[in-house]
């Protein structure tokens, strides 16, 4: 590997992982119990469009989800949160990620903070 590469490799890991802290950030400010790991994140790199990658994302692992909010809403609601973190998007095409094409089901948050903070714009999601 040459020097450009691994500053070309440097450089996605580091925007990689802070889109994965600004989105985890997110979910966890809004009460969701999952987590997104660079598998998930650069799976759904390849839908275009932010809010598309998390409406599919919820519609695929967390359906339960869409019976008491539309996916509109939250997905807008977590891009809102992540994008107050880190604006920036991820490319639509990651390759360099290992198991880039294949998402994995996450596994829901063991845990969270006792007293969760709730931005007006999103109720407490029931069931959470």
């Amino acid at each position: 590997m040459n020097p450009f590469q691994f500053d070309a490799h440097s450089t996605l890991d580091a925007q990689v992982q802070a889109q994965l802290c600004a989105y985890n950030a997110a979910f966890d400010e809004l009460g969701l119990r999952f987590r997104w790991d660079a598998r998930t994140l650069t799976s759904l790199a390849a839908i275009d469009g932010e809010q598309a990658r998390i409406t599919a994302y919820i519609e695929a692992h967390h359906a339960h989800l869409l019976k008491a909010y539309s996916a509109e809403f939250l997905s807008r609601a977590i891009l809102g949160k992540k994008n107050a973190r880190y604006p920036a998007c991820l490319s639509t095409r990651v390759e360099t990620v290992p198991h880039a094409g294949h998402a994995a089901r996450q596994p829901q948050a063991t845990h969270r903070r006792e007293h969760l903070s709730y931005g007006a714009e999103l109720p407490a999601l029931a069931g959470v």
